[in-house]
């Protein structure tokens, strides 16, 4: 009876405290931010894997690739071409950056996307389940948080068509 816990529900989550107690993720919860800071050992082993030449998704001041789109460029109007996209989008608008993504690899783009694995979504079943899935393990700490995230998070990675996976020849090497 002393563990009643309130029930709090923000943009269609539910979270549960103690009354009176303050949790460092409620933000994650709400609507003051849907920007998230990439774990920089994340960006470092996928840029070991694949080279990142454009960061879309940059507020400005995050960039992770020399050639970026800051919020002001709006990335999702941009021509991508055939760059090594890196892409940690704003959560709250995953549909229409997803849809970007995955339409940038279809002109020639590889885009590799880190986003909440949502399974449960529309633009998850539309576009992510087109792509390689690559689900993390835990929660992921964003910026400069000590706590994980309240989801779980994947990395979803569109090719252009014409890639290709050959199989290795350990004797040709």
């Amino acid at each position: 009876r002393g563990c009643l816990r309130k029930v709090a529900w923000t943009d269609g989550l539910c979270s549960t405290r103690r009354s009176g107690e303050m949790m460092e993720t409620e933000v994650m919860f709400s609507q003051q931010t849907d920007v998230w800071g990439t774990p920089q050992w994340l960006f470092d082993a996928l840029h070991k894997e694949f080279g990142f030449t454009l960061d879309p998704c940059s507020d400005g001041t995050n960039a992770k690739c020399e050639r970026f789109f800051s919020i002001y460029d709006s990335g999702l109007s941009k021509d991508w071409g055939t760059e090594t996209v890196f892409m940690n989008p704003p959560y709250s608008q995953c549909e229409e950056w997803m849809r970007k993504a995955y339409g940038a690899a279809q002109e020639g783009a590889t885009v590799v996307c880190l986003v909440p694995a949502r399974t449960d979504t529309e633009w998850w079943h539309r576009y992510a389940m087109k792509g390689e899935i690559r689900l993390l393990k835990g929660r992921l700490k964003f910026g400069e948080a000590t706590n994980g995230a309240p989801f779980p998070s994947a990395v979803i990675v569109f090719r252009p068509r014409t890639f290709q996976l050959v199989a290795w020849d350990a004797r040709a090497a």
